[in-house]
């Protein structure tokens, strides 16, 4: 079968249809060596776990400086990738600089995953040890990858933060954006299906289960139409809150306060207060202070 045709069909569509074309334009980030470099991160978060080679603690010095000047390297070829495939003022900035801002952020970062490894072992009675956790539960490496890219991502350096929360989202089934400002303490039971929307902020001690969505409740438009990008459009959820699973709250307004509970498949676009509970009773949603329930039952 000739494909002539198609040939033909294709150089016309590449000439018509504008938009998806990269023909002409400078070298983009590759994916798979986004990949390589979330590994590698995840590797320096947690040294001696996912690697076959050990990581002697004789060697730990040498070795740290050895890995820690290749993603240097690799980081930043792919930030000069990032910053030329945007406008020319992003252009300017330098992809070294970058990459040292990111990596300068490592040790703060390690301190959180290391409340977030804690929380998921006090919140799960399953759990047997941390190294199970950091071995085999999903949200530590979404989460991990989260908070490296939200470094990025507040350095307002373009694609490669999606792009390592979307590793994480291909690896894990939770989808975290990397804009989402999340507390220390941060547990995701089991995780498929979660997803956290850019502009949500999350404090400290706050536990969610699979099918759990922070979303958007609806999308401001322009005078032509468009959406109107950058506002606030995600909720905020205060310290200790649990949300159960399949539960979904919406909107730039919508506020949780402390200490509440947000139970299974609960559907929310309106804030609660402090010390709630709010649940399903028949087909009615019912939210009320955990408070009186406290004080009722002691």
């Amino acid at each position: 079968m000739s494909l002539e045709k198609t040939k033909q069909q294709l150089l016309k569509s590449f000439v018509s249809d504008g938009g998806i074309n990269h023909l002409d334009g400078p070298n983009l980030p590759s994916q798979e060596a986004i990949d390589a470099l979330a590994r590698d991160m995840i590797h320096l978060m947690f040294p001696g776990f996912f690697r076959h080679n050990e990581f002697p603690r004789e060697r730990l010095e040498d070795l740290l400086e050895q890995r820690l000047s290749q993603l240097h390297g690799k980081l930043t070829r792919e930030i000069r990738k990032c910053l030329v495939a945007e406008a020319d003022i992003s252009a300017r900035r330098d992809a070294e600089t970058e990459a040292e801002g990111i990596l300068a952020a490592f040790p703060p970062i390690r301190r959180l995953l290391q409340t977030d490894v804690e929380a998921a072992y006090l919140g799960d009675p399953a759990a047997r040890s941390y190294e199970e956790i950091i071995l085999a539960y999903p949200c530590i490496f979404a989460i991990s990858l989260q908070r490296i890219a939200h470094v990025a991502y507040e350095r307002d350096i373009p694609l490669l933060p999606r792009m390592l929360t979307e590793y994480a989202h291909r690896q894990t089934g939770i989808d975290i954006h990397p804009g989402a400002r999340i507390g220390s303490h941060f547990f995701i039971d089991h995780g498929t299906g979660v997803v956290i929307g850019e502009t949500t902020t999350i404090g400290s001690h706050v536990k969610l289960y699979q099918g759990v969505t922070l979303g958007a409740k609806s999308f401001k438009v322009d005078p032509e139409g468009k959406i109107v990008k950058g506002i606030k459009r995600h909720p905020d959820i205060e310290d200790r809150v649990t949300i159960y699973s399949g539960a979904t709250i919406l909107g730039g307004e919508t506020r949780i306060g402390a200490d509440s509970i947000v139970g299974a498949n609960v559907w929310l676009m309106e804030s609660i207060p402090a010390h709630s509970i709010a649940y399903y009773k028949g087909e009615n949603l019912v939210v009320r202070s955990r408070k009186s329930r406290e004080k009722a039952e002691g």
